[in-house]
């Protein structure tokens, strides 16, 4: 913890949002504050800096070291039309072919719009992207895009130096923050506004333990939800606690269903696990080609793009190769860049290739799809606001309507910048709101631990059964096997042997409940669209499916509801919304 001593005490600690919550001690200590940023990554940093340069008292709360989120694991870059030639409309245009019918326009619109500034923004900030020899931005190409507009930093270590400059701009100004934090619920005033958030301090900094910080206004940036599936590219911080405790709070989830697996991840083997290595899609974009064992270029002909179509449907076009030859993996074949190029432009991916004795300059590289990111996420409206009054999101645990039923290569960082600039303008503008003291507890319904012995089970459990690859039959086995681990759960907690309890026990608490969202949605969509994939369903349904699937917690358990496109994202009633006195 940095910055001034903590106030408050535990009588005033609070109360979760709504009448579920995770089973945790009541907080023991508490920090004052008029913004709680929750994650580090591009999102919340880009938040909290713009909250703490107009004034108001901001927390930034982070699950590990402040440089430990998903953003400083982007390779490829961040897309805006900054090149020659190149518009926000071409920018647009991209975007809503690969979103395949289900992107928000007027989200998109202003995503590639204020994009380009919101990056001069960014390097002024300090972040330092490469250049060409004439001093211009550097600008590669990935799949979806027709232009080259992706600038990169470090060849392929674009997100290692956005974090660097960003968390050396908190520390500059001396935004207060708590590390090794694991988010747990949020708190309410007696009206149902948001009043903070409870945490647990994993024992390092200036406190431990479970704490809150009471805030009018919480922002959520969690990051994704990576971690629910066996392989991913997401890091182990990933665990979707945002999603979970939205969910817990009363939020809307949207497009949940629509998770996208990346084409080229470095194959490990069938029984690999956890966090795996990415080869970016810059490397296709460079001229990488897709092949199979025979050295077959099977992506040519299936799109316009090739190698180079919208990452969905690269991904399926590896899956049907491989099960067409009865294989584990295709390669990506990049030995005509040469030992020069690799070294200077890719030398992240080098690295990490030659780590697990594959040599990229002379020999092509094993891939497969694995889990990257969810497309979906809390629902929000062109201000990042929830439907929980206070409540904002951005980042990759949004649903803003930008990325649709797919998201476009790069685009991720891009909205983190641009949707969290929009967040501390709207938190700014119209001032926190005039919460009240955090309710008192009214027994709410406490989701009990889950044995962290069960996280395996329930990744394989979706990795098998929710994956690339999804049926009415793969996912109602899904839906069962993940109820009877939340039955096995509750049965636990009742008995002489409940789950203890802490970090993961609460990481594996919030993985089941995502799981469970997520193959609900999954369930209903019967159709093929995006980076969804039903065998059963193969056709996209436009006069059927072109709408979004809401889920939400419920007395009774989860509910699934559609929307139109039209009535996405929500706007918050200004009713809800006060000025600042």
């Amino acid at each position: 913890m940095t910055g001034s001593p903590a106030t408050g005490s535990p009588a005033d600690a609070g109360a979760p949002a709504s009448g579920i919550r995770l089973d945790a001690p009541a907080p023991g200590w508490a920090v004052e504050a008029d913004v709680v940023v929750v994650g580090s990554g591009v999102a919340g940093l880009t938040a909290a800096l713009r909250c703490t340069a107009a004034g108001l008292r901001t927390v930034v709360v982070t699950k590990a070291n402040l440089d430990d989120g998903s953003t400083r694991w982007a390779q490829g870059g961040i897309a805006a039309a900054l090149g020659e030639g190149d518009t926000p409309e071409q920018h647009l245009d991209d975007t809503l072919v690969a979103g395949a019918g289900l992107c928000d326009e007027r989200a998109v619109r202003a995503l590639v719009t204020e994009g380009p500034d919101a990056v001069r923004r960014l390097m002024a900030t300090g972040a330092d992207f490469d250049r060409t020899a004439d001093g211009t931005i550097a600008l590669t190409r990935e799949g979806g895009h027709h232009r080259r507009r992706i600038a990169h930093a470090g060849g392929d270590a674009t997100g290692a130096e956005i974090s660097r400059a960003l968390v050396e701009a908190i520390r500059e100004r001396g935004v207060r923050t708590v590390e090794h934090a694991l988010v747990l619920d949020l708190l309410t005033d007696a009206e149902g506004r948001t009043a903070g958030v409870t945490l647990h301090v994993m024992g390092e900094g200036q406190h431990d333990g479970v704490g809150a910080v009471h805030a009018p206004a919480v922002v959520l940036a969690t990051g994704g939800m990576g971690q629910v599936f066996s392989a991913t590219t997401n890091p182990a911080v990933s665990t979707g606690d945002g999603v979970a405790l939205a969910l817990r709070a009363g939020a809307e989830l949207s497009d949940l269903e629509f998770v996208q697996f990346h084409p080229t991840v470095l194959f490990l083997g069938a029984d690999s696990r956890g966090q795996q290595p990415l080869v970016s899609e810059a490397v296709r974009g460079e001229g990488a080609h897709l092949v199979d064992a025979d050295g077959v270029r099977f992506m040519a002909g299936q799109h316009e793009l090739a190698e180079l179509a919208p990452r969905d449907i690269v991904a399926k076009g590896i899956m049907r190769r491989m099960q067409e030859q009865g294989a584990r993996h295709m390669y990506l074949d990049a030995r005509h860049f040469g030992a020069e190029m690799w070294e200077h432009r890719f030398p992240t991916i080098l690295a990490a290739c030659r780590a697990h004795g594959i040599d990229p300059v002379t020999e092509p590289i094993p891939v497969a799809p694995a889990a990257h990111y969810a497309s979906g996420g809390i629902r929000t409206d062109l201000h990042g606001r929830t439907t929980v009054p206070g409540l904002y999101a951005c980042g990759e645990v949004a649903c803003t309507g930008v990325h649709g039923a797919n998201r476009l290569a790069s685009n991720s960082l891009l909205e983190g910048l641009v949707f969290a600039e929009r967040i501390a303008e709207d938190i700014a503008a119209h001032g926190p709101h005039r919460a009240g003291a955090p309710a008192a507890p009214s027994v709410p319904h406490v989701m009990p631990a889950v044995d962290p012995d069960r996280r395996a089970e329930i990744q394989r459990v979706m990795s098998t059964h929710a994956g690339v690859l999804r049926s009415a039959e793969s996912l109602r086995a899904a839906a069962e096997a993940l109820d009877e681990l939340s039955l096995d759960a509750t049965v636990a907690s009742l008995g002489d042997k409940p789950a203890v309890p802490g970090t993961e026990s609460w990481e594996t608490a919030n993985l089941l409940a995502v799981a469970q969202a997520l193959v609900a949605a999954a369930r209903e969509r019967e159709e093929t669209r995006g980076c969804h994939w039903r065998e059963d369903f193969p056709g996209r349904d436009d006069g059927t499916w072109q709408r979004h699937l809401i889920v939400r917690q419920t007395a009774g358990g989860l509910a699934v509801t559609p929307t139109a496109s039209a009535d996405f994202p929500p706007v918050t009633p200004e009713a809800t919304r006060e000025p600042q006195s």
